[in-house]
């Protein structure tokens, strides 16, 4: 597969730190998840994480939004500790949108009454609603799909459906979890062209995480390793995968993604 970025941001004018986790430790139980990691995602990367099973990516997630509180440590969302902040406030404030790898659309729902229920929520002002659904409607090219259930879209459609629900009370911060599982290798190409012309045409801050590394990461500024609860490696893509402890954590000699 192709390189679908055609440039990777490796320092900015001015660097403004969107997330930043510093000593942040997590156990569930006697499991250690997290052993006081530190790691920033900067303002319009694409930022992506890569680990085996069960490290940890998708509890960063979890941190980010709220939705579970670190046992040490800080998380600071636009240079502000939020790590006591509820999810509701992280998001109205702080813009932080989710995409989860399962589900987040109303099945019995038709395409447009998804988006249509959603904006009733996010969006105070009733006439912008409805430009704000046909322009996302337009923009992922979903007119033909409009009145169709989601329940009986394809999993291309779906993803593309959840992407345009989270981007309807416009985040500066967008998580994708586990994006690329379960879909073909054309659907993967699409998905990771509309991430890229978010990044390139809505300013946003994009984090992926996902066990498709190859996919990952043609579509990624930054990069970093999880393994053990820690953060093995982090770096660009083609430095990432010749780095020896990324190798040996996670993806050996051979490994390849151009």
């Amino acid at each position: 597969m192709a390189v679908i970025k055609k440039f990777r941001i490796k320092s900015f004018k001015k660097i403004n730190s969107v997330i930043e986790f510093t000593n942040v430790s997590l156990a569930y139980g006697n499991r250690l998840i997290l052993d006081n990691i530190n790691f920033k995602i900067n303002e319009g990367q694409i930022f992506g994480m890569l680990g085996p099973n069960g490290v940890g990516k998708s509890t960063i997630f979890n941190l980010i939004t709220g939705l579970i509180n670190p046992k040490s440590g800080t998380i600071k969302i636009n240079g502000e500790d939020v790590t006591q902040y509820p999810i509701y406030l992280r998001s109205k404030k702080f813009k932080v949108g989710y995409v989860p790898q399962h589900g987040g659309f109303f099945n019995e729902l038709s395409l447009h009454d998804n988006l249509k229920a959603i904006s009733e929520i996010v969006i105070e002002n009733k006439n912008s609603r409805n430009d704000k659904i046909n322009y996302l409607i337009s923009k992922f090219e979903l007119d033909n799909l409009k009145d169709i259930k989601a329940k009986f879209l394809s999993g291309g459609q779906k993803k593309k459906l959840v992407i345009a629900l989270s981007l309807l009370s416009d985040p500066k911060v967008l998580l994708l979890d586990e994006c690329f599982a379960a879909l073909d290798v054309l659907t993967i190409k699409m998905l990771q062209e509309t991430i890229v012309n978010l990044q390139q045409e809505n300013t946003i801050t994009i984090c992926i995480c996902d066990h498709q590394a190859r996919d990952l990461l043609a579509c990624v500024d930054v990069a970093m390793i999880l393994n053990n609860g820690k953060v093995i490696a982090q770096d660009t893509p083609s430095e990432l995968v010749n780095n020896i402890n990324a190798k040996n954590a996670y993806f050996g000699e051979s490994f390849s993604f151009k």
